[in-house]
Parts: structure tokens; C-alpha cells; sequence
């Protein structure tokens, strides 16, 4: 070996390589979650202190009916189940079978607002009655958001799982399951609001 060409492998050795950069979407996902995990949390611990500490009158509390939030509850446990079934079809590259139960994953949450919003107009009070009423338009209307915008990720993901052309693959999953994520994070949410609001 020259002197030459041990010098031009030394040089190359000592050149910079480029790095390589990790996929971390799933950690800001996660991060991004927490965050409005705590915001959920402070508007359970703001109502649940508020309602130790300052017990309502007898006239502004409201004895609400069960059925509509009870069906909701299912819907949005149902849901879960069905968009991990799509997942599952992804996964078996099976893109029509997947795209099938991403659009009943959608309908069974359109139908939880539409449940939703029959339960406001059928509510005995109003938004701005009491401090409870606000509380409980605040905590259901935000959550409300949460499902409008996880419904509509849904139908993203749904048009992006077509087959061909489609940019969500077996090979590329993490679309699917970002939004899967977030959907078992709103249920999981529902689940809690639903026992403070309507058992507790």
C-alpha cells in the first residue's frame, strides 16, 4: 500500500458521516397527548374540587338520564375495537378490508355527536344556569372536539388506505396508527367523563 492511498483513507475516515436522524413522531404524539391529557385532568380536578367544596343548592343539581351518555359509551368502545380491526387489515395487506372498517370506525363516531347533540337539546338546563351547567357543557363540548377532529383523521386515513395509490401501506403504517392512538386516548377519556359526570 502507497503512502498515498493510506492518506486518502485516512482523510476519508476523518471526514464527517452524515447522521442519521430517528423517526420521532411517535414520541411527539405521545408528548402531545399528555399535554392534553393534563388539560383534561385539570378541568376533572377544577369540577370534582368545586363540587366537595362548594356543594350545589338542591334546585341546581340535575338528575341526568343515563341511556343517550350509556350509548355513547358504547359507540365509543366499539369504535376501538373497529379501528384496531382496520390496523389488523393493514397489516394483513388487505387494503379494502381496511378502508371497510376505518368507514364504520367513522360512522360509529359521527353517531356519538349526533347522540351527543340530542342530548343537549333534551339537557334541563342551559349553558350559562349554574356553575355545574357550565362545567358540564365545557367538559362534554371539549371532548366533543376531540371526536369531531378524531373523526375526521379517520376519514384521512380512510382516503390515504386506498388501494392502488393510496400513501398508507403495510410498509407505511404510522398514519394509521397515530390516529388509532389518538382514538383510544378519546375513548379512554369518555370512559372517565362518564363516571364523573353521570355516576359520581
Amino acid at each position: 500500500m502507497t503512502i498515498s492511498s493510506s492518506v486518502e483513507k485516512k482523510s476519508e475516515l476523518e471526514q464527517p458521516q452524515p447522521e442519521e436522524h430517528g423517526d420521532h413522531r411517535l414520541f411527539g404524539l405521545i408528548g402531545f397527548l399528555i399535554a392534553d391529557g393534563m388539560t383534561f385532568a385539570g378541568f376533572f380536578a377544577a369540577y370534582l374540587t368545586f363540587k366537595a367544596v362548594n356543594p350545589l343548592l338542591p334546585d341546581a343539581i340535575y338528575e341526568l338520564e343515563l341511556p343517550l351518555p350509556t350509548l355513547n359509551t358504547i359507540l365509543l368502545l366499539v369504535s376501538s375495537a373497529t379501528f384496531h380491526r382496520a390496523g389488523k387489515a393493514l397489516h394483513q395487506k388487505n387494503s379494502k378490508l381496511c378502508q371497510q372498517w376505518l368507514i364504520i370506525t367513522a360512522g360509529l363516531g359521527l353517531a356519538f355527536l349526533i347522540s351527543q347533540m340530542f342530548e343537549y337539546f333534551t339537557l334541563p338546563f342551559g349553558l350559562t344556569d349554574n356553575l355545574y351547567a357550565s362545567t358540564f357543557y365545557a367538559l362534554t363540548g371539549f371532548h366533543g372536539l376531540h371526536v369531531t377532529l378524531g373523526t375526521l383523521m379517520i376519514l384521512i386515513v380512510w382516503w390515504q388506505a386506498r388501494s392502488p395509490g393510496g400513501r398508507i401501506t403495510n410498509e407505511n403504517r404510522f398514519p394509521l396508527e397515530a390516529a388509532e392512538l389518538y382514538w383510544h386516548f378519546v375513548d379512554g377519556i369518555w370512559v372517565i367523563l362518564f363516571i364523573i359526570l353521570y355516576l359520581l
